[in-house]
């Protein structure tokens, strides 16, 4: 009598890393480390953002404008900090936006930025391209930001931010305000998105 054919087993060892194993994962977390740090080490004072001896109601629009850019290019990591407070506090006072735009960072993440090229995904038996999957995160997107709440948390928060930075660029006085030599225009809190171009086309070859 024949024996049974063997049935191929799957070893647990050789099975894929998740995408949050994978080095294009630890090497985001690595350059958005370096890149909050940098960005947070030129950051100027609080004292000097916050100096009551140098507010002063501006005479007319055009000064509160010039005032405005002035700041702005002075204190501009403390003016993201400032938006990124506001921002996380209108977050938190909603847990449920929270999560939900937690959870959509999170598909992003693992479902598309993250995973190799060489793992399809599937669901429910159907397989999903690159194309495809893309197509889905983008319309999951559209309708997390404009048929929910997320969006118009976000949107007032961002206003609440920008209006609390203005009213502050637009009173500070900054004749005692001194730029350093011109940054590369790569350096700063968001310069780990750079890496993003070197990137590109592994993530355009899956698609």
């Amino acid at each position: 009598m024949a024996s049974p054919p063997t049935l191929p087993m799957s070893n647990p060892s050789q099975s894929s890393p998740s995408p949050i194993a994978t080095p294009a994962f630890r090497a985001f977390l690595s350059r958005l480390s370096s890149s909050i740090r940098h960005g947070l080490s030129h950051r100027r004072p609080w004292s000097e953002l916050v100096d009551r001896s140098s507010m002063a109601r501006p005479d007319s629009l055009t000064e509160a404008y010039s005032r405005i850019r002035k700041n702005l290019s002075y204190f501009r990591v403390n003016y993201l900090t400032l938006l990124a407070l506001v921002l996380a506090l209108s977050l938190l006072s909603h847990p449920f936006s929270l999560a939900v735009l937690l959870s959509l960072f999170a598909a992003w993440a693992f479902l598309y930025v993250f995973r190799q090229s060489d793992q399809p995904l599937i669901v429910l038996g159907r397989t999903f391209s690159g194309r495809e999957t893309l197509l889905g995160l983008s319309l999951l997107t559209v309708i997390v930001v404009f048929l929910t709440s997320v969006g118009s948390l976000l949107i007032s928060a961002l206003m609440i931010g920008f209006a609390i930075i203005c009213a502050h660029g637009a009173f500070r006085v900054p004749d005692d305000l001194f730029l350093d030599d011109q940054e590369p225009a790569n350096t700063g809190l968001l310069s780990f998105l750079g890496g993003a171009s070197a990137s590109a086309p592994a993530v355009a070859s899956r698609v």
